[in-house]
């Protein structure tokens, strides 16, 4: 690292476990976004100031003033623009170190065999349940960690999938919650998305640097509105 990343990310290297070898890795690492929303462009974000060497992002949608109220990287005067587009443009103005590369386009699973397959950690920011399943199961199929995250209301749900691991949807059953809702039909408010993607980000750095424990074969779920936190696995 040259003197100016030393001092960008000096917050980071100081934590007992991280250090100049954590963020090493960071710097060499590449890393797969898909959804640029609420979850996506907070993690995209995170991940950027962190110093994750290289993102890529893909979205197909544009900003809706609806999305402000969840969606802080975007503002009024975007209404009507690509999401990625002005993302990759905050993440080169966070931090031009990273590199960014962004596709303006629906993720479908041809596409996502390409676009995952060289990444070291997928994240899945999509909104809807079929989507999450692809990527799942693209992640599985390429043998990527892929961290899955569900918010709706007051609450969310986040898990980090290894390749072997029991899936994100095997955890319905066992605690008797169907997933959640897109946002769209169910309505969220801005702090639980924010929360996922805070964890999702979390669960990225922790497994590229090996500096913490993650949600492996675990999922978090936590409800805003009861302050209920709970973590369900082994």
């Amino acid at each position: 690292m040259d003197q100016e990343e030393k001092q960008r990310y000096s917050r980071q290297v100081s934590l007992d476990g991280f250090g100049l070898e954590g963020q090493e890795k960071l710097l060499s690492s590449k890393v797969a976004v898909v959804g640029c929303g609420a979850l996506g462009s907070m993690v995209a974000m995170q991940l950027a100031g962190a110093g994750v060497g290289k993102l890529v992002i893909a979205d197909y949608d544009t900003v809706d003033i609806s999305n402000l109220q969840r969606q802080y990287f975007f503002d009024t005067a975007d209404a009507g623009r690509r999401k990625s587009e002005i993302l990759a443009d905050r993440i080169r103005r966070l931090n031009p170190g990273v590199c960014v590369e962004a596709f303006d386009r629906l993720v479908d699973k041809e596409f996502a065999l390409n676009l995952l397959a060289d990444v070291d950690f997928v994240i899945d920011a999509t909104d809807n349940p079929s989507s999450k399943a692809m990527i799942e199961e693209v992640s599985g199929i390429l043998s990527k960690p892929c961290c899955i995250a569900g918010v709706s209301g007051f609450h969310g749900q986040v898990m980090t999938i290894l390749p072997g691991d029991m899936r994100f949807t095997d955890f319905f059953d066992s605690i008797g919650d169907g997933g959640v809702l897109p946002c769209s039909l169910s309505g969220v408010i801005g702090p639980a998305a924010a929360l996922c993607a805070s964890v999702q980000s979390a669960e990225a750095i922790k497994y590229i640097t090996g500096s913490g424990a993650t949600l492996q074969g675990k999922m978090f779920v936590f409800n805003l509105r009861d302050n209920s936190y709970n973590v369900y696995g082994t």
